[in-house]
């Protein structure tokens, strides 16, 4: 029979010193959950409906305005070769689709506004543009296009 009041032997102390401090550890060990990741949008998810006043946005890209996101698609042609934007497009074009107003704006394009200069890709080279989400008709003050939806601050790379 073993005496209550003698000391426990060595590896029994270990052991319970080890199982008391688990919880600790299991918690400095756990994986921190990883940060909320940049929503993907895709161009069928830019408009909910169509009509002669034009397109309506989608309730997620109202959701997501002025929030950083990401959307994956094609650089139309920019209009000269040392720019700080493009036009991301679903498919690839051989031209720059500007439209003269917003009414006669695609739903199918999105500007892009770099916060830094990048090189430009092929057009027909998939990209994956991640920026601040912009919704609305406005007029670029320099250039004095016309867009409904922007990418502002951003940067693009291959896919």
């Amino acid at each position: 029979m073993t005496d209550p009041a003698a000391p426990a032997p060595a590896h029994d102390r270990t052991r319970r010193l080890c199982l008391a401090a688990l919880p600790g550890l299991l918690f400095l060990t756990a994986p921190r959950p990883a940060a909320a990741a940049t929503p993907l949008i895709g161009f069928d998810e830019l408009y909910s409906a169509f009509s002669p006043l034009g397109l309506t946005f989608s309730d997620k890209v109202i959701a997501l305005t002025g929030q950083r996101v990401r959307i994956r698609g094609f650089m139309a042609p920019p209009l000269k070769a040392e720019s700080n934007f493009f036009v991301l497009t679903a498919i690839p074009m051989a031209l720059c689709p500007f439209c003269s107003t917003d009414t006669d704006w695609p739903d199918n394009i999105v500007v892009v506004y770099l916060d830094r200069s990048q090189t430009f890709v092929q057009p027909n080279q998939t990209i994956e543009v991640t920026g601040q989400l912009d919704r609305g008709s406005w007029v670029d003050p320099e250039t004095g296009f016309v867009s409904q939806l922007r990418l502002r601050d951003a940067r693009y790379s291959a896919v």
